[in-house]
């Protein structure tokens, strides 16, 4: 049985200190084979905010696996934001912002970028995904042993959770996910709206699932802050979501999703 914890949208700047202090001590206690952050690890991309997410980061396990959010962008230089939007990001954590991935005993992680410096539309949160970048992280999970749990981790959600206090409104986020669904990929990993969910992609054969993860941070959206600790075996994958109390984190939810190694061709 593999064993993955998964953060997202921690926001240093206004993180939930204590929350993140107990998230560190969780997986310092019982390391899992990996630790997965889905972007959002600063607030408005200051410096600062980026040295002390390092900081974390740098205290958790490895291996650990970062992808960039619509926040860790540089919020108040339009300069950085056209031409250099993830040189912070790379710079602190020491983590790349593109077609990167880790390949564990028996799963594969491959990332993939949804946040932009700017867009051609208003409102600059919302998602982009590349279909090339897409293709390029299908074709590297789906060339992995049949076996092998294939996860794709970017920050927006790319198919919509219904009733979620937000959305990702993803442009290409549909069609990227069945393009990886058809690709044999078995979960998407993400962040962004706040709130822990796992749903099968429609039109699939149901065994590729869009799994999001709560926040660390004080921007709560109707839920206490969360993070995800998945575990699997040959025939299922467990997600259970670890809420904060206000004192320390206990499971509050526990979803089953079975895998599709009786479809997946040798």
């Amino acid at each position: 049985m593999g064993r993955i914890v998964q953060f997202s949208d921690v926001h240093f700047g206004i993180e939930n200190t204590a929350a993140v202090a107990a998230a560190l001590a969780y997986c310092q206690a019982e390391p899992p084979d990996l630790v997965l952050v889905t972007g959002d690890i600063t607030q408005q991309g200051f410096r600062r905010e980026f040295e002390a997410a390092a900081r974390w980061l740098k205290a958790l396990p490895e291996p650990i696996f970062v992808t960039v959010g619509n926040h860790d962008v540089p919020y108040w230089s339009l300069t950085d934001r056209l031409f250099h939007p993830w040189r912070l990001f790379e710079q602190t954590t020491g983590h790349p912002a593109h077609d990167h991935q880790f390949a564990g005993r028996d799963f594969m992680v491959r990332g993939v970028t949804t946040a932009r410096g700017w867009q051609a539309r208003l409102n600059w949160s919302k998602g982009v995904i590349d279909l090339d970048q897409c293709e390029r992280a299908a074709a590297a999970l789906s060339a992995t042993d049949p076996s092998c749990l294939r996860i794709l981790a970017c920050h927006h959600p790319l198919v919509e959770m219904i009733g979620a206090p937000m959305t990702g409104e993803v442009k290409r986020g549909e069609h990227a996910a069945h393009l990886l669904a058809a690709a044999g990929v078995d979960l998407i990993m993400t962040g962004h709206v706040h709130v822990p969910f796992a749903l099968p992609i429609s039109g699939d054969d149901g065994r590729c699932y869009a799994v999001g993860c709560g926040t660390l941070s004080e921007r709560e959206r109707g839920t206490p802050a969360s993070f995800n600790v998945l575990t699997w075996d040959a025939r299922s994958v467990t997600v259970t979501v670890m809420a904060w109390t206000g004192s320390g984190f206990e499971p509050s939810r526990t979803m089953g999703l079975d895998r599709r190694l009786a479809v997946r061709p040798a």
